[in-house]
């Protein structure tokens, strides 16, 4: 279960980061925790269980898998939710696009039959969102905004936040691309049900390179 009006941190690190590792997302959840989080959201089975004995704060599970040829990379099929069964909501590309694995909404289904969780649905658009409704989600994200294709926004989806929250009847997570408390508060002023931010709290390289543009040549 996601808290409502909870802050969600995603504790992940990508191959290339020093902090790549359980020891050091435990101890990004733990930081987290302590700060307020309400939730945390991590990638992989090795994190999640390092995380889920540090701290006792729902979390949020995923697998970041690349397969050949097919875009989609967040949690794409039942073995790869089965590896991260133990978190207590999984996770779900529940985008129409190319996967190497089951329908969504069979995933979906799945994921409650076999594993007993709750499913969040990471989306791109309405259209997106109201389908994973239909299948059965528990939660709506608006992670994926702006990572199906075209140039990156600089900033929250807010528009698509906004029409989610009145389309949609299952509670929707604000996602993707969240760098201030302020775009955090307007979230929760549209009526996301928990906002999830990652980098601008669990990247120190990232946040350092933003201080680093700021000195002298």
């Amino acid at each position: 279960m996601i808290p409502r009006g909870a802050l969600v941190v995603s504790c992940q690190a990508r191959g290339d980061n020093p902090l790549r590792g359980p020891a050091f997302m435990a101890a990004m959840a733990r930081a987290a925790a302590q700060g307020g989080a309400g939730a945390i959201r991590a990638e992989g089975a090795d994190d999640i269980a390092a995380i889920r004995a540090a701290v006792a704060l729902p979390v949020i599970g995923l697998v970041k898998r690349d397969d050949a040829g097919f875009p989609v990379y967040i949690t794409p099929d039942f073995a790869a939710a089965r590896a991260v069964a133990a978190a207590d909501v999984i996770a779900i590309d529940a985008t129409p696009r190319p996967r190497h694995g089951e329908d969504v909404a069979v995933l979906i289904r799945r994921i409650h039959a076999e594993l007993g969780r709750l499913v969040l649905a990471d989306v791109a658009s309405v259209e997106e969102g109201l389908a994973a409704e239909a299948w059965g989600a528990d939660y709506v994200a608006s992670t994926l905004s702006g990572y199906t294709g075209g140039p990156v926004p600089e900033g929250p989806d807010f528009e698509l936040l906004a029409a989610l929250v009145v389309r949609c009847r299952v509670p929707v997570v604000a996602e993707g691309r969240f760098g201030t408390p302020a775009e955090v508060a307007r979230a929760f002023a549209l009526g996301a049900h928990a906002v999830c931010v990652g980098g601008a709290i669990t990247d120190p390289r990232a946040i350092t390179r933003r201080f680093a543009a700021a000195t002298p040549p």
